[in-house]
C-alpha cells in the first residue's frame, strides 16, 4: 500500500472530490476488452507498412518500387512525393504552430534520409505478410553521407550538416555560414557579474545527459478511412486527436472539416504521442487504396523512429554567500533537437531556477540538430534536464558552506511576487509549504548505513491551461453524461465526473465521462503540459453551472415562481425560502422526467481559453546503497512531496507522483540511448534498453500538498509532471554521499558508477 499524506491548508471539505471512485476504465481494461489503436477491425481493411533507413544520414537518389507495386495484393505505395509541399514556415492551422516543411519530411523523408529508421516509403497491402515482403522490394540508392551524434559534436564549425541553409537563429548579427545550431536562446534578470562577487562560494560544473524514450508500452497504431468524396476517418491512438487532425489535414492538403478523428484507448504517452508519425501516411494509403488501411509500429520502429526526449550538454554556476543565499547563478544548456528543430532547451532555460529567488541569474540555450529521430516531449520537457545541472550545483554549494541541503533551498525559496527570469512574478504559492513537509518527514533524519547516502531535489513545471472543451447532458432517468475532447491518460475520466457530480451535488456512480470524436465536442489542445484537470475540468464546471441554471428555471416553471426563488442544494432544487412557498424539493430525476414539459432537453456545452494555471513544485529526498564491488545503486527509500492545489481524485495524483519517480529513477540510473560508430542504434527494445521493473524500486512515499489554486472551480494545480524533475539530482547527491564521487554525467550506471570509484 501507499503511505501517503495529505497536507491541507484548506479547511473546506466536499462531498465527492478528495473521494477515490473506482476508475471508469478499469474493468474494460484487465479484462482486455480496451480497443487501443490496433485493435479497431473494418470490413476491407488492409495493411500497412513502412520502409525506413539504414542510414543514420544519405542522400536519396532513387526510390524504385515498381517491384512493390507489381506484387499480388499490395493496394498502394507510397513516397514523400505523394504529399504536398509544404512551406518552410511556421504555420498554425487550428492552433497547431508547427514548421510543416520539417513535419512532412520527417514523416516521409525528401531529399536526404536524417537518421536511422527515416521513414522512406510505405505500403499497403492486403495482408500484414504481403505488406512486409513489398516493402522489402523497394529499392532504394542512396549515397551515405558523414553523421554526427552527439551534441557537442554537432555544434563543433566542422561538423556534418543536416540542412545546408540552417542559420542559427537567435544570433546579433547572424551567423554568416549554416550550422547545426537552430536556435539560441538567452535570459538574465538582474547584476550577474555584483551577484558573483558578493558570494562567498562559487561552484560550477559541466554535465551530460543521455537521450531517454518516453517507454509507453503500447506502440504507435492507427486505422484510418477515405471515402471516394474525400471525406475521411482516423481512429488513433494519441494524446491529441485534435491536433491529429489539423496535422493530417494540412500535410495532406485537405479540408481540417473533411477528417473526423476518433481517439482510441492510449497505453501510455507522456508527451510522447503529442506528434504525428502513422496518421497521414495511413490517410493516404487508404485515399489510394480505396480501403481502410491499418498501420502500427514495431517497437524496434518505436526506439528508431519515434522521438525521445534530448540528450544534453550543460554547464552551471552557482554563488551562495556563508549563511546560504543564493546571489546569483549562470547556466547554459546545449540540448539535441534530433533530425529536426524543437528541442525543450527554452522550458530548460526558464524551469531550472524557477523554485528559487535568485536576484541574479542567466540561462542561455542552443537547439541542435543531428542524426537521431525528432525529439519530443516527456513529462516537463527540458525541466528535468536543466534541474539536474542546477540542483546538483545548489547541493554542493550546501555542502561546501556546511548547511543541510533542505534547510539551503527553504531559505531561497520562490513566494508570490518573486520574479522569474523569463520576467512575470510568481502567482501562486505551493513551494515553501511542500519544502516544510519534506522537511518534516521521520525519514529525513533517519540514520544511515556503509555506503548509504541521502539526496535532496526539487523541481518546477509551470502546468498548462488553454483551450478545452465539455458538453453535459442530464439524460431521462437523471443520469448524466459529460463529454470532453482530453483523450484520458491520466485518470481524467474519473476526475471530469467526480468535478461534475460535484457541482450538481449528486452520487458520483450517477456521472459517466467519455472522450468524444472531433465531430462531437469542440475542439480541445492536446492532453499535455498537466492542463487537462484544470482546462477541461473548468470547462466541464461551466457546462455544469450552466445546467443548474437551467434546472432552477424548469424548477421554478413546475411550481409558477421567480427563478430567483429557487436554489440548488445537494441535487436538489428546492425554495429559497418559506417565503416562496411550502414545496417539495425536486431532484434531478425527477426534473428530467420532466424535461419534454418544460423545455426539451438538458444539456449544455462550454468551452474556455483558460488561463490562470498554477505552477507545480515538487521536493524529494532518496535513501540508497551503493555496492562498491559492482557500482550497483539500491534505491532504499524515496519520499516524494508535491504541491497538488486540490487532489481531485487522491489516487490518481498518487500515481501520477510515484510514475514520476520511477521514469526519473530509470533516467538517473539505467537509460540510454546507445549509438555505434555508424550512428546506428544499439539498443532499440526492451530488453536492452533498461527501464526500471518492480523489483529495483522501493515503496514510493507521496506527500500530497494541497495549496488550492484560486483560479480553478476546486483548487486543482496540474500534476502530472513536475515530480520527474528531482530524481536525478536527488540520486547523484545521495550517491555521493555514500561514495564520495560525485556524478555529473546520466546515466550514472554500474560500469559508469564502478569506473568513478576506480579512478
Amino acid at each position: 500500500m501507499n503511505d501517503s499524506v495529505i497536507i491541507s491548508d484548506s479547511t473546506k471539505r466536499f462531498r465527492v472530490v478528495g473521494t477515490r471512485p473506482i476508475r471508469p476504465d478499469g474493468i474494460p481494461k484487465v479484462t482486455g476488452r480496451a480497443l487501443y489503436g490496433a485493435d479497431l477491425k473494418l470490413p476491407g481493411m488492409i495493411y500497412g507498412k513502412i520502409l525506413r533507413s539504414p542510414h543514420a544520414h544519405a542522400r536519396i537518389l532513387s526510390i524504385d518500387t515498381s517491384k512493390a507495386v507489381a506484387l499480388k495484393g499490395v493496394k498502394a505505395v507510397i513516397t514523400a512525393a505523394d504529399l504536398p509541399e509544404q512551406k518552410n514556415e511556421f504555420i498554425g492551422p487550428e492552433r497547431v504552430a508547427v514548421n510543416f516543411w520539417h513535419v512532412t519530411r520527417n514523416i516521409l523523408a525528401r531529399e536526404k534520409a536524417l537518421y536511422e529508421g527515416h521513414a522512406i516509403a510505405a505500403v499497403a497491402a492486403a495482408s500484414a505478410s504481403i505488406a512486409e515482403e513489398a516493402v522489402a522490394l523497394i529499392k532504394v540508392e542512396y549515397e551515405v553521407l558523414p553523421h554526427v551524434i552527439d551534441v557537442d559534436a554537432a555544434m563543433a564549425p566542422d561538423a556534418p550538416l543536416l540542412f545546408e541553409d540552417m542559420i542559427t537563429r537567435g544570433v546579433e548579427p547572424a551567423p554568416a555560414k549554416a550550422s547545426n545550431i537552430s536556435k539560441r536562446l538567452a535570459f538574465e534578470m538582474g547584476d550577474l557579474a555584483a551577484g558573483f562577487a558578493a558570494a562567498d562560494v562559487v561552484i560550477e560544473r559541466d554535465f551530460k545527459t543521455a537521450a531517454v524514450h518516453q517507454a509507453y508500452i503500447e506502440p504507435h497504431a492507427c486505422v484510418a478511412k477515405v471515402e471516394a468524396d474525400g471525406q475521411g476517418e482516423i481512429w488513433s491512438s494519441s494524446q491529441g486527436h485534435f491536433q491529429m487532425r489539423a496535422l493530417t489535414a494540412q500535410i495532406l492538403g485537405v479540408k481540417i472539416g473533411d477528417l473526423r478523428v476518433t481517439p482510441a484507448e492510449i497505453g501510455g504517452g507522456f508527451g510522447g504521442k503529442t506528434v504525428t508519425y502513422l496518421e497521414p501516411v495511413a490517410a493516404l494509403l487508404s485515399k489510394k487504396a480505396g480501403l481502410p488501411v491499418r498501420l502500427q509500429m514495431t517497437r524496434d520502429e518505436v526506439f528508431k523512429a519515434t522521438g525521445p526526449t534530448s540528450g544534453s550538454s550543460m554547464w552551471a554556476k552557482v554563488g551562495v554567500t556563508k549563511d546560504g543565499k543564493i546571489v546569483a547563478a549562470d547556466a547554459v544548456f546545449k540540448f539535441q533537437a534530433g533530425a529536426f528543430p524543437g528541442s525543450p532547451v527554452m522550458n530548460a532555460c526558464l524551469c531550472a531556477y524557477s523554485p528559487y529567488d535568485i536576484p541574479n541569474a542567466r540561462a542561455v540555450g542552443y537547439d541542435v540538430v543531428s542524426n537521431r529521430p525528432k525529439s519530443a516531449a516527456y513529462r516537463a520537457p527540458g525541466s528535468p534536464i536543466g534541474h539536474f545541472a542546477v540542483e546538483s550545483v545548489i547541493d554542493m554549494c550546501a555542502k561546501a558552506i556546511g548547511m543541510d541541503p533542505l534547510d539551503l533551498r527553504i531559505k531561497n525559496v520562490a513566494r508570490i511576487g518573486t520574479p522569474t527570469i523569463a520576467g512575470p512574478k510568481h502567482a501562486h504559492a505551493g513551494f515553501a509549504e511542500t519544502l516544510q513537509a519534506l522537511r518534516n518527514h521521520p525519514g529525513y533524519k533517519a540514520p544511515l548505513g556503509p555506503n548509504q547516502g541521502r539526496g535532496v531535489a526539487c523541481g518546477y513545471w509551470f502546468n498548462g491551461g488553454g483551450e478545452s472543451s465539455a458538453t453535459l447532458q442530464v439524460n431521462a432517468d437523471g443520469t448524466v453524461l459529460v463529454a470532453t475532447g482530453s483523450p484520458d491518460i491520466g485518470g481524467s475520466r474519473a476526475s471530469m465526473a467526480i468535478m461534475a457530480a460535484e457541482t450538481l451535488g449528486v452520487d458520483y456512480n450517477t456521472v459517466r465521462a467519455i472522450v468524444a470524436d472531433t465531430g462531437s465536442v469542440g475542439y480541445t489542445h492536446v492532453t499535455g503540459g498537466s492542463r487537462v484537470t484544470f482546462a477541461t475540468g473548468t470547462a466541464v464546471v461551466n457546462a455544469t453551472r450552466t445546467v443548474v441554471t437551467d434546472l432552477i428555471r424548469r424548477a421554478a416553471m413546475i411550481w409558477d415562481v421567480d427563478p430567483e426563488g429557487v436554489v440548488w442544494e445537494d441535487g436538489y432544487a428546492k425554495p429559497a425560502g418559506s417565503n416562496v412557498g411550502d414545496f417539495k424539493p425536486l431532484s434531478l430525476k425527477e426534473l428530467a422526467a420532466k424535461a419534454a414539459a418544460t423545455g426539451g432537453p438538458i444539456t449544455a456545452s462550454a468551452g474556455v481559453n483558460a488561463g490562470g494555471q498554477a505552477p507545480g513544485f515538487a521536493a524529494q529526498f532518496c535513501d540508497l546503497e551503493v555496492d562498491p564491488e559492482t557500482g550497483r545503486v539500491t534505491i532504499l527509500r524515496f519520499v516524494a512531496a508535491q504541491d497538488v492545489g486540490r487532489a481531485i481524485h487522491p489516487s490518481y495524483v498518487e500515481g501520477q507522483i510515484q510514475g514520476g519517480v520511477v521514469q526519473g529513477i530509470g533516467w538517473a540510473l539505467n537509460e540510454e540511448y546507445i549509438y555505434n560508430a555508424k550512428g546506428l542504434l544499439d539498443n532499440a527494445g526492451f530488453l536492452d534498453y533498461r527501464c526500471p521493473v518492480a523489483s529495483d524500486l522501493p515503496m514510493i512515499e507521496t506527500i500530497l500538498v494541497e495549496v488550492p489554486n484560486p483560479t480553478h472551480p476546486y483548487g486543482a494545480k496540474g500534476v502530472g509532471e513536475a515530480n520527474i524533475c528531482p530524481p536525478m539530482a536527488a540520486i547523484a547527491a545521495a550517491i555521493e554521499q555514500a561514495t564520495g564521487k560525485r556524478m555529473t554525467e546520466l546515466p550514472m550506471s554500474p560500469p559508469r558508477l564502478l569506473a568513478a570509484l576506480s579512478a
